[in-house]
């Protein structure tokens, strides 16, 4: 197995790397409607010479006539290229009648092309966006706005698609609706069952890996063994009030860093990252279970160049998770590559929560308010000084050449007709991790029981928790949130509270200094 040092390595540098990703799910925002219509996402199915190709998705426009929620109503009709292709000039040569018309963005406003594209008889307009991404058309400052055809904008690489098919003289014909999405996303269900089971594991990790013979050995220890318990006490990262400021704020600066310098090369920088803590992690959890498990264990070594003496059962442990990561880096654009990514993901945020641990709840405040402030800040007010949404572009891959960053876990949207993923940061999972997995800590050493304890009522908060994130992005028309909004009043404040009501809030706030610990820990009954 690696060294102590290198895990103390992992815990730092993943800690920071990963909680970067705090946005629970990334949507583009629109500005404010100004015209009758909501701004529906729509699905443009396509048939280039009779033979159907992948659906483009597209954005409603806020005026115009409302799409049909089912493609059996809709009409599948030829599409056509303006001449000139902006669509701003009502003079053109172009033939846009019983066909719908494609322009590019530019030159002039939206309901200009609209209205040009009507006047010539066009039965739907479709804007091509000048970059990656949709705009939100409305009206803006047109108050005299009579548009009867349905208007929509599509990608940029969507739109060049189908310029390169009707410039190379194919038949491309267009089927354009809007279908609602799902009342009930059980994709959220099951990201959420993940993400509770992952601190769940984690905080019980310790029991879960119990040796069957530890009870019995517990007060007989030998000398040998008494130096590997405090060797694995020294790998542990205690983190301070300092680090946790230090962290926020270096988080901060990666950030940005993605923000302003994101492109393919750089996401592969994180793909590997990735797969080195999920390699790191993976065997890590998998041979604690195993050696806790088998009495065998580790009783045939080998001695190999730079990792020195290992057991043969790590070793093979270790092999298959460099070659489970290898596959899911080889196949990451596949629809299935959204398994490996979450074990991936899942081991090392267990691997990260074993490593890193918070003294008391003094420093839990600290850390869980920079990362309460440091999430809201990112996802709502940052655009009023970047023009976008710094979280929600970074998660969404902004300019990352069709790479996607793998720091969140995800699931697919099966029930929904637009597809797409639901995501969670990793920082949702470990920033309430730490507190819940502390917890647990802190009930083992004071003795207390389930119900009188401290980790039931905060894994309670944190489903709660994340049960009111889905709520608000449901209520709030799927707009990215930050998820840490409601997951830090749950389970800190939740813990808080528990502490004021039973007088205990000094113990856990001083927990683990040198003057609560020249205190003996008193005893509670039930």
């Amino acid at each position: 197995m690696a060294p102590a040092s290198s895990y103390q390595l992992v815990a730092i540098s993943y800690l920071v790397l990963f909680c970067l990703f705090l946005s629970s799910i990334a949507v583009a925002d629109g500005a404010p409607a100004t015209c009758r219509n909501d701004t529906p996402e729509v699905i443009v199915n396509r048939w280039v010479n009779g033979d159907e190709e992948e659906a483009l998705y597209g954005w409603g426009a806020t005026f115009g006539t409302i799409l049909p929620e089912e493609a059996e109503r809709g009409l599948k009709l030829p599409a056509v290229l303006s001449e000139p292709i902006l669509g701003c000039n009502s003079s053109s040569s172009s033939k846009l009648s019983g066909s719908i018309a494609l322009v590019l963005r530019g030159d002039c406003d939206f309901t200009t092309k609209a209205k040009v594209a009507q006047e010539k008889s066009s039965a739907a307009l479709v804007v091509i966006n000048t970059d990656e991404g949709l705009q939100e058309m409305n009206c803006g400052d047109d108050t005299d706005v009579n548009i009867n055809i349905p208007v929509i904008m599509i990608s940029k690489t969507g739109g060049e698609e189908l310029k390169r098919s009707i410039t190379d003289g194919k038949k491309v014909e267009l089927l354009i609706y809007a279908p609602s999405h799902p009342i009930i996303d059980y994709s959220v269900v099951f990201l959420w069952m993940m993400a509770v089971g992952t601190v769940l594991t984690a905080s019980l990790w310790s029991k879960i890996t119990e040796s069957e013979q530890s009870d019995e050995s517990r007060n007989e220890l030998s000398p040998k063994e008494s130096d590997a318990a405090a060797a694995k006490d020294e790998e542990i990262l205690h983190i301070t009030t300092k680090s946790a400021v230090i962290f926020v704020i270096s988080a901060s600066s990666f950030l940005l860093l993605l923000y302003f310098f994101m492109s393919a090369s750089f996401v592969w920088v994180l793909i590997v990252l990735f797969c080195i803590g999920g390699i790191e992690g993976m065997h890590t959890c998998i041979t604690q279970l195993i050696s806790s498990k088998c009495k065998d264990y580790g009783q045939k070594t080998v001695n190999l160049p730079l990792l020195g003496e290992m057991a043969v059962a790590s070793l093979v442990v270790l092999i298959f998770c460099i070659l489970f990561a290898v596959i899911w880096a080889a196949t990451r654009m596949a629809s299935f590559s959204w398994i490996g990514q979450d074990i991936l993901g899942i081991f090392m945020m267990i691997s990260v929560l074993q490593l890193a641990q918070l003294p008391n709840i003094k420093v839990a405040t600290v850390l869980l308010c920079c990362a309460f402030v440091y999430d809201i800040f990112w996802v709502f007010l940052s655009p009023y000084i970047f023009r976008d949404s710094v979280m929600i572009a970074v998660a969404k891959g902004n300019n990352s050449g069709g790479e996607s960053i793998p720091m969140l876990l995800r699931v697919p949207r099966l029930a929904d007709p637009y597809g797409g993923f639901n995501m969670l940061g990793f920082g949702d999972i470990l920033f309430p991790g730490l507190l819940v997995c502390f917890s647990v800590r802190f009930d083992k050493a004071y003795e207390k029981r389930v119900l009188n304890g401290y980790f039931l009522w905060l894994m309670v908060g944190y489903g709660s928790g994340l049960f009111f994130t889905y709520l608000a992005l449901y209520m709030m028309n799927g707009h990215g949130q930050p998820a840490l909004l409601y997951l830090v009043p749950s389970t800190l404040g939740t813990c808080v509270a528990l502490g004021m009501l039973r007088g205990e809030l000094s113990l856990l706030w001083n927990h683990g200094s040198e003057s609560n610990e020249q205190t003996s820990p008193p005893m509670y009954d039930d």
